[in-house]
């Protein structure tokens, strides 16, 4: 998944647990969906019929989704908000503070999950 350098933190999004953020020495914040470890139903949607087999092959997959990079510095944490399922803060060692959100078509594809 495109992890090379010491790892500083990773924790998932409480409201939707395959969503992984890991922070780490080489200045990177790196946003994972990992589905295999999903508490939600694997697979389910819904959709119309008519788009529901191509959503099934990009929801099914563990992925990589984004690459935030904005940092200059070894980020040595990433926390998820805890009012906001989709909002993640950073700190690097300089001390700067970046927030970021999940992109908007991986929301919408959680979302269009629905339970069973």
């Amino acid at each position: 998944f495109g992890l090379f350098f010491r790892v500083w933190s990773a924790r998932y999004n409480r409201f939707h647990d395959q969503l992984i953020v890991t922070s780490s020495s080489d200045t990177r914040v790196i946003l994972f969906n990992i589905a295999s470890l999903s508490s939600e139903p694997y697979g389910s949607l819904n959709v119309s019929d008519d788009s529901k087999e191509e959503m099934e092959e990009t929801v099914n997959e563990d992925r990589l989704v984004r690459v935030f990079d904005e940092h200059e510095e070894s980020v040595y944490t990433a926390q998820w908000a805890s009012n906001d399922p989709w909002l993640l803060a950073s700190l690097s060692y300089d001390g700067r503070l970046i927030l970021n959100r999940v992109p908007k078509n991986e929301k919408f594809q959680i979302l269009l999950r629905c339970p069973t």
